[in-house]
């Protein structure tokens, strides 16, 4: 049994081969919330319950915002060009800060501030382990 494990660690991709995997799963997410995200703004999908003409202002702002955004970061990520983890950053965090800071106006996600975070985490833990295989070669 511990054998088999450690065949199967031997054998795993690279690391940076793993990082480009998240980030294409990420920009995937990324894209599909975008979509949402100009659905919505076309008018194809209510925002419970709401048309996008008739959102709050400050509502309207972070929809274009996100919307803008999720597909630059999504396009970014897929093609592991350099900004696109930076653009990704910025989404998650202002995601971050909207639900913590401008919880008044935007209410608090907890769980959504998790997922953040912890995508985040994964995302740097992946980024260590190229640079220390990197190193190492």
């Amino acid at each position: 049994m511990v054998t088999m494990l450690q065949d199967m660690i031997k054998s795993r991709p690279p690391w940076r081969t793993m990082l480009v995997w998240y980030l294409r799963l990420m920009a995937i997410l990324l894209i599909g919330g975008g979509v949402i995200h100009w659905a919505r703004i076309v008018g194809y999908v209510p925002w419970r319950g709401v048309m996008f003409a008739d959102m709050p202002t400050d509502w309207q702002t972070a929809t274009a915002y996100f919307g803008v955004l999720d597909m630059v970061a999504g396009v970014g990520l897929w093609l592991a060009a350099s900004w696109g983890p930076v653009m990704w950053l910025l989404r998650a965090l202002s995601q971050v800060v909207m639900h913590t800071i401008l919880s008044d106006t935007f209410g608090t996600r907890p769980y959504e501030i998790s997922f953040y975070l912890a995508t985040i985490a994964i995302y740097l833990v992946l980024t260590l382990l190229c640079e220390r295989e990197k190193r190492n070669s």
